[in-house]
């Protein structure tokens, strides 16, 4: 085999070390390579960003596969044109290569495919800017929406840098993304994926800041290392699961097919698992370290994924050993780097053993020596048995090179190698994190619900302070009541309510149902609302339907917003011609569909009462105009969010209701529960038919078996309901889990 590799970089040289190491490659070249690159194998010279001669150069050697090493070929269209010219590619298309072209594109993808991201704005103006700036608060994460080198990021306490940042990224590019700041560790995984199936590499960590304790400004990167021994059991698994696999999927319903490496930055937060970035060729330095310890030959990993077929290819096998790469830079980089200097050392640094210098920013000078010409000029990798042994390597082999002004951190890997990594909770279970996590609220307490109700269970380390309708609430052991409590832990039971009465009979996994997709929900709306989640790392006996909640000041109303005219809306309105307050036209009936949808809000009752329609004027007067307005454009800016995700999946949001509160900021998010059939009808689009009443992703068939002669119960009488029969348990049951899999387009976890 024969493989073209492009790009210049000490990325390019570690690609280029790991093919020759391929015994089913012949033969290497890069273009344009470097003078590290050129003692492995020929290089070429080549504009990298011209598409038409990488055409033409991969014709002239007659090459069986083209490596693309950097982001700026491939959003220039290299890849497009290799693969007209019939030549298998390892690098995404120019579509696609915009996940990292454009971080609003990034989060666009994200938000289509759920994956859990931190909550943005794209901002066009200084004034959007600075306003998201003071909604996010410091510390401030600031990034250019286009190419930067991995230099495009600011994340400063500081707000009047960050917003010179901002200000600085607008007079290049249209659109600067201001960001939430994301606590916790972070991760990089490169993920190889040939447009339909994702294998992941070893996970490794980089080094952005050019001081030691992560001072100073972003580089393009300091070092890496890997593995990762702190990284959470599962974790690889989980990121493949929920991120790069949905990504892979969406690109491919875009029909821009994602074949090469997609690497996802990731920050392993108090949240759970979140995505910072995403790029879409080989990160550097991690590649470096990365690729050190493969040893499955890599072209053959790479032309799989090229030619479509990674399914098939087998395991892949590491060296178990540690790799930590130290970076050497030079004077005054980031900034415009001092070149020229005389690289002295690299014979000494290579001949120690488990140790290997990939070149980057280097030239020959006159006399044929080494000399500098870049910003980061060298990588010094070390491999060892353990973070310690790796990281005497490196840094004595890093320790023998110099040139004047020559920089370094003295600091890759040392809290890994002194065990001083912390992983928050909410980060350290892939079972438990499963679903987005945000910050939320503290539910409105009830009366017991007249009739027979199950009882709420006993949570270890948790007191249970009250029960509504659905919900049990609990406070931690030793704190005095729900008003006094900071955190509260909000189970989902699987009891279910109809008509005002709460049921004798169970649903299995409706818990589960409404957890999960609540907190699916909270992330594809991160960007709009915040919520009250602060953790799903809860107790075992109540995994998988539990949330660990701040605790909000509700609003005393329920915010509700209709799409479609049915239910008490469509009541109101053949009583009146109108509903909540909202005039509308006449002739229209049954799921009548409402363009623009309108709010109308309802007072919160106890358990066994009903709720009450009201307007928005009651609602004024209940919480003052300002308030009331926020609460109004808020639900309908929320509404027509998901009203739109859930299209995309062939659903009808035909209405639903919100609960907001104040958090201790100050700031309004958005509690208890949300879009879930308990909370929202849910209409299949297919079978969607004006005039007639719908079939529905809910209980519906508890309600109509309840009004049926079959069930012998008077709704207007004050007789509780009778248990519900297994056929309709398990039908209803698999209405809960059909909405799960279909909105969020994940197997339900059971």
């Amino acid at each position: 085999m024969k493989v073209l590799v492009i790009g210049p970089g000490a990325r390019e040289h570690a690609l280029v070390s790991a093919l020759s190491r391929d015994p089913q490659v012949e033969a290497v070249i890069a273009a344009p390579g470097n003078p590290g690159i050129d003692l492995l194998c020929d290089t070429r010279p080549l504009d990298q960003t011209d598409p038409a001669a990488a055409v033409d150069l991969a014709q002239e050697l007659d090459v069986d596969l083209v490596v693309v090493g950097p982001e700026a070929p491939l959003v220039a269209g290299v890849a497009d044109a290799l693969r007209e010219a019939s030549f298998p590619v390892f690098g995404p298309g120019q579509e696609a290569a915009t996940l990292e072209g454009s971080k609003t594109y990034a989060k666009e993808v994200m938000e289509a495919s759920g994956v859990p991201t931190a909550q943005a704005v794209a901002a066009t103006t200084s004034a959007e800017a600075a306003e998201a700036l003071d909604r996010f608060g410091a510390p401030y994460v600031v990034k250019a929406d286009g190419l930067a080198a991995g230099k495009g990021v600011v994340v400063t306490d500081d707000r009047a840098a960050a917003l010179s940042h901002a200000e600085s990224c607008l007079a290049v590019a249209d659109r600067v993304v201001i960001e939430a700041y994301l606590d916790g560790p972070e991760v990089s995984l490169f993920v190889v994926c040939d447009g339909t199936t994702a294998v992941p590499l070893s996970p490794a960590q980089d080094f952005k800041r050019i001081g030691d304790g992560d001072t100073g400004p972003n580089t393009g990167g300091m070092g890496a290392y890997s593995p990762l021994p702190w990284a959470p059991e599962g974790m690889v698994d989980d990121v493949v699961a929920r991120v790069a696999q949905p990504v892979v999927d969406e690109m491919a319903r875009r029909g821009s097919p994602f074949v090469g490496l997609l690497y996802c930055g990731l920050a392993l937060t108090s949240q759970g698992m979140r995505v910072i970035e995403f790029n879409v060729r080989f990160g550097d330095p991690e590649t470096q370290s990365v690729l050190a310890r493969l040893r499955t030959p890599l072209a053959g990993l790479l032309l799989a994924a090229a030619q479509g077929t990674l399914a098939q290819h087998p395991p892949l096998e590491w060296d178990e050993r540690t790799a930590i790469t130290v970076v050497l830079a030079a004077q005054n980089y980031p900034g415009a780097p001092r070149t020229g200097d005389p690289i002295a050392g690299l014979e000494e640094a290579l001949a120690l053993d488990g140790v290997d210098v990939l070149h980057a920013g280097t030239a020959l000078g006159e006399q044929g020596e080494f000399i500098t010409s870049g910003g980061r000029v060298l990588s010094v990798v070390g491999l060892g048995d353990g973070i310690a042994a790796a990281r005497s390597r490196a840094y004595a082999a890093a320790d023998l090179i110099d040139w004047e002004g020559v920089q370094k951190r003295t600091d890759i890997a040392l809290l890994a190698a002194e065990d001083a990594i912390t992983v928050p909770e909410a980060a350290l279970g892939t079972a438990a994190t499963a679903g987005p996590a945000r910050a939320p609220s503290n539910p409105t307490a009830a009366e017991a619900a007249a009739g027979s109700q199950p009882a709420a269970p006993a949570v270890p380390g948790w007191t249970h302070a009250y029960s509504g309708k659905v919900r049990d609430l609990y406070i931690r052991e030793g704190v005095g009541s729900l008003e006094t409590a900071e955190e509260i832990l909000m189970v989902a039971s699987d009891r279910i309510s109809a008509y005002d009465w709460v049921l004798p009979t169970e649903i299995p996994d409706k818990g589960k149902v409404l957890t999960g997709l609540t907190l699916w929900w909270f992330d594809q709306l991160a960007d709009l609302v915040g919520n009250h989640v602060v953790s799903v790392d809860v107790p075992d006996v109540v995994a998988g339907r539990a949330m660990i909640c701040t605790r909000l000041e509700m609003f005393p109303v329920e915010c509700v917003a209709r799409g479609h005219l049915t239910g008490s809306g469509l009541a109101d309105y053949r009583a009146a011609g109108t509903v909540g307050g909202n005039a509308l036209p006449e002739g229209l009936g049954e799921s009548s569909p409402l363009e623009p949808a309108i709010y109308t809000p309802a007072t919160k009752a106890a358990v066994g009462e009903h709720d009450e329609n009201i307007d928005f004027d009651r609602t004024a007067e209940m919480l003052g105009a300002v308030d009331a307005a926020i609460l109004r454009d808020l639900t309908l800016e929320v509404f027509e969010r998901a009203r739109t995700i859930a299209a995309e999946r062939g659903i009808v949001l035909a209405d639903t209701k919100f609960e907001f509160g104040r958090d201790a900021n100050g700031a309004v998010v958005l509690g208890d529960e949300a879009l879930t059939p308990d909370s929202s009808r849910f209409w299949d689009a297919e079978s969607f038919v004006p005039g007639q009443p719908q079939d529905s992703f809910d209980k519906q068939f508890v309600r109509d078996w309840l009004t049926s002669e079959d069930s012998g119960w008077d709704r207007s009488g004050d007789t509780p309901p009778p248990p519900l029969p297994a056929a309709v348990v398990e039908r209803t049951r698999q209405r809960y889990i059909d909405a799960f899999a279909r909105l969020t387009g994940q197997q339900f976890p059971g």
